[in-house]
């Protein structure tokens, strides 16, 4: 455990930790790093060496992010849309629908979800594939341990994360995600890709069509709706309604280039 206790030492002189609005103990928080290495290494992961590497950084109050994000309240539908900018991610709807259409049609075919509704939530999650998340994974789920922000979840979905990486022998400090550790264009976290990520490649748009029409295949068994499988993606009543409102503009705006 010297290593550990060295590298511990280590990133801390070198990554410093800021005042912040969730006030993060830089004591507890190495003590966190500490137990979630003891417990990567003792199953197998070279967690020491991840954390050695000079692109492992720790997100700077990732706690406060979650609680800011929380707190923002957006009642009004049209007051979400302009907050999303929904009215660009419409306007690129049908060069999507165009450029994909052999990939949409293969996976509505497949999976029994409509190509619709799969270019809306990929519209909404990435604004079809310009967002990949300027973020590590990774880096955000550790960092989450640390300060002890949801710590069991970011413990589980780092076990997962390395779970998907070693099975397809990526360098898991390569990848992109959103400050809640969500990647690739469909954003999906690392419990998701284990178990309805389509291919192997992350950044491949195809990839992309495929996983979501299988992620909403399996919760439309379940819920029965293609409405209820897309309010499981984001259990949140706006994003539903703003996600089929999307589908619905791919819809008018095909049915115009027919």
């Amino acid at each position: 455990m010297k290593k550990t206790i060295t590298t511990l030492l280590l990133l801390f002189i070198a990554v410093p930790v800021m005042a912040s609005s969730s006030n993060p103990d830089p004591v507890k928080m190495k003590e966190n790093i500490k137990e979630l290495a003891e417990y990567f290494e003792a199953k197998g992961y070279a967690f020491n060496q991840m954390i050695e590497d000079p692109r492992f950084k720790l997100v700077e109050d990732i706690t406060g992010k979650f609680t800011r994000a929380a707190e923002i309240k957006i009642e009004n539908f049209e007051d979400y849309q302009g907050v999303i900018k929904y009215d660009r991610k419409r306007d690129k709807i049908r060069d999507f629908m165009t450029e994909y259409a052999a990939d949409l049609e293969s996976a509505e075919k497949e999976y029994g979800i409509p190509k619709h509704v799969i270019a809306g939530i990929i519209g909404i999650e990435s604004e079809f594939g310009r967002y990949r998340g300027s973020y590590n994974p990774f880096n955000a789920y550790v960092s989450m341990y640390a300060e002890g922000h949801r710590a069991e979840f970011a413990k589980a979905q780092l076990e997962e994360l390395l779970k998907f990486t070693k099975k397809r022998n990526m360098d898991v400090l390569s990848l992109e995600s959103s400050y809640a550790g969500a990647m690739s264009y469909a954003q999906f976290i690392p419990y998701s890709l284990n178990r309805w990520w389509v291919g192997d490649d992350l950044y491949h748009m195809p990839n992309n069509i495929k996983s979501v029409a299988n992620y909403l295949a399996h919760f439309k068994e379940i819920t029965g709706s293609v409405e209820k499988a897309v309010f499981r993606y984001n259990p949140s009543s706006m994003y539903t309604k703003v996600v089929l409102a999307l589908a619905d503009e791919a819809v008018l705006v095909m049915e115009e280039t027919e």
